[in-house]
């Protein structure tokens, strides 16, 4: 049975998988410069996003996760062209669709160098903070932060008209960073967090984290206080 892809412009950011996977069901942002369009996958409720190039058309998935005969459909609807796939961190869960996809559009791959072992497929390119990845005529700024994994990385994708959309991974979250398991490694994580995203990026800022739904920092940034004190 072939599976049916359907893409919402009626985007809220709050998507869930498909308990059918014979139905795929995405949404897509419209910004000034690019469309973002986000699915949830796995059992984890991983999220991929594909992000396109107003101009050329020209895609970068994120996080090829899980189910990767969605994932290829949802490029298939999509018609994309896609010309990277970038991994934000090395746990299996974001990383299970990634040989599958990679087969089959045979794209370059890149991934933060530290976890790069991590990875079933040999990145093509290691990220490291300050590097940027280009698509078509985007450039998404890469901003390694430490704690999570120790190669963790984020994107952050600019409009023409100055707004930031940070796509996280599992480094930040409505509510708090991510998960830790060193003793440290929290207050690493969160410094990294409140300098290189809350420090540098305004409020209206969004966010799309690795799972569940978006957020904004302009929304996280009073809890920051909090976060440190409660200590996770």
């Amino acid at each position: 049975m072939s599976i049916q892809v359907s893409i919402s412009d009626d985007y809220t950011g709050d998507t869930t998988p498909s308990a059918d996977h014979h139905d795929v069901c995405a949404q897509r942002r419209t910004l000034d410069n690019a469309t973002i369009v986000k699915m949830s996958v796995g059992p984890m409720d991983n999220n991929v996003y594909v992000v396109t190039d107003a101009a050329t058309g020209a895609t970068l998935l994120i996080d090829a996760a899980n189910d990767a005969a969605s994932i290829l459909a949802l490029l298939s609807a999509l018609d994309a062209d896609l010309r990277q796939i970038v991994t934000t961190h090395g746990h299996f869960d974001h990383w299970q669709a990634l040989e599958e996809v990679d087969r089959v559009r045979q794209v370059p791959t890149a991934a933060g160098e530290s976890d790069a072992p991590e990875l079933p497929v040999t990145p093509d390119r290691l990220l490291v903070d300050g590097d940027t990845v280009t698509v078509g005529d985007l450039t998404l700024d890469v901003i390694g932060l430490v704690g999570h994994t120790p190669g963790s990385v984020a994107l952050a994708l600019t409009e023409n008209g100055g707004r930031v959309h940070l796509f996280t991974g599992d480094s930040l979250f409505p509510g708090g960073v991510g998960k830790t398991w060193q003793p440290g490694d929290f207050e690493v994580l969160l410094n990294d967090v409140e300098t290189k995203l809350f420090g540098r990026y305004g409020d209206d800022t969004v966010v799309y984290p690795g799972h569940g739904s978006d957020t904004m920092l302009g929304v996280e940034r009073p809890a920051l206080p909090e976060w440190r004190a409660r200590g996770w």
